[in-house]
């Protein structure tokens, strides 16, 4: 009988513990999934877009969103500190697109060490294995896309030509102006070329992605080469930018201009002719993808790992024999900003 008793009793227990356990892993699973957005900046259309995609995303999975940014692009500190906040706050997952490539992977090992998934979005980290996965556009082959399109449009002429690029030691910026000279046809660059090549580039200069500094920075390669006939820029703000300088200077139709982002802002350009052609990419993409992969984390503790490809497509209303493209009508049906 006392055997008995023992025996119901450790019954008993077995199953309060297992109850216990299920209960635990229950509300583990049903408490709502907190996940975190840092972005460059909150002013940038492509950010704001992202932004939106991601508030979507989380109140159509059920998770509640935290969002965060630097003050302006390269503010590394602000990223940090917003990162840091997120994970104080409970946050399981964390999206982010880096400002500094390098800078910011300290902060992301201290959230991966505490148990947080940490997403690059649109920017890969340095290394890109810093951050469990990046989900972005494949910005040399953007890059690619307007250099192939800008040889073919300018035929038998000589092209000198102006780079507008974003600032020194960025990823992206080098992706996509690597890109851009092997797509018009410079040797000696792949996909992996860390360094930014300056071969057959006649001005290279910095615009931080801005209109204005765009502009300045497209007034000074014309006093250095009045002769600039091609000019790539970073983005569509800068490309803006390099129009009103060469607009300013009665060159606005004696210059091929190529961009990268696709903005519904620079399609519209497109459509003016004010841009031969962009690399448009999606960031409501990317910013739906990490929300739905931080959602699966909550519920299953499953991570992703590794890169994936949220698309390019080159949009041009003059398009160019073996270049594929699409028109500014497919190019404002998928664009993001106003």
């Amino acid at each position: 009988m006392q055997q008995l008793k023992r025996s119901t009793k450790l019954t008993l227990a077995a199953l309060t513990a297992a109850v216990a356990v299920t209960g635990a892993a229950f509300a583990a699973q049903s408490a709502q999934p907190i996940i975190g957005l840092i972005t460059k900046t909150e002013t940038n259309p492509f950010f704001v877009k992202m932004k939106e995609g991601a508030a979507t995303a989380a109140t159509k999975g059920g998770a509640k969103l935290l969002s965060g940014a630097g003050k302006s692009d390269g503010d590394n500190a602000g990223q940090v500190t917003a990162l840091e906040n997120m994970v104080a706050a409970g946050a399981k997952t964390v999206l982010i697109t880096p400002s500094d490539s390098k800078a910011i992977v300290p902060a992301i090992a201290k959230a991966r060490a505490a148990g947080v998934m940490v997403i690059a979005l649109d920017s890969p980290t340095e290394p890109v294995s810093a951050v469990d996965a990046l989900f972005a556009t494949n910005n040399y082959k953007a890059g690619q896309l307007i250099g192939q399109y800008a040889k073919k449009a300018m035929g038998s002429k000589k092209a000198v030509i102006a780079t507008l690029d974003l600032f020194p030691g960025q990823p992206v910026g080098i992706a996509r102006h690597n890109g851009f000279l092997q797509g018009f046809g410079t040797a000696g660059i792949t996909a992996t070329t860390t360094a930014q090549i300056s071969t057959g580039v006649a001005c290279a200069a910095d615009s931080f992605g801005d209109q204005a500094k765009g502009q300045t920075a497209m007034e000074n390669c014309l006093q250095k080469n009045p002769d600039i006939n091609v000019v790539y820029t970073i983005n569509e703000p800068a490309a803006a930018g390099a129009y009103q300088a060469l607009k300013a200077a009665g060159k606005e139709k004696d210059v091929l201009i190529v961009s990268v982002d696709g903005g519904c802002a620079g399609v519209r350009n497109v459509k003016a002719g004010v841009i031969a052609a962009t690399s448009q990419q999606y960031p409501l993409k990317m910013a739906s993808m990490g929300v739905a992969a931080g959602i699966t984390y909550a519920k299953t503790g499953k991570k992703v790992s590794g890169y994936t490809d949220t698309g390019v497509t080159l949009i041009s209303d003059k398009p160019e024999a073996g270049v594929t493209s699409k028109d500014s009508k497919f190019g404002l049906a998928n664009c993001w900003g106003q």
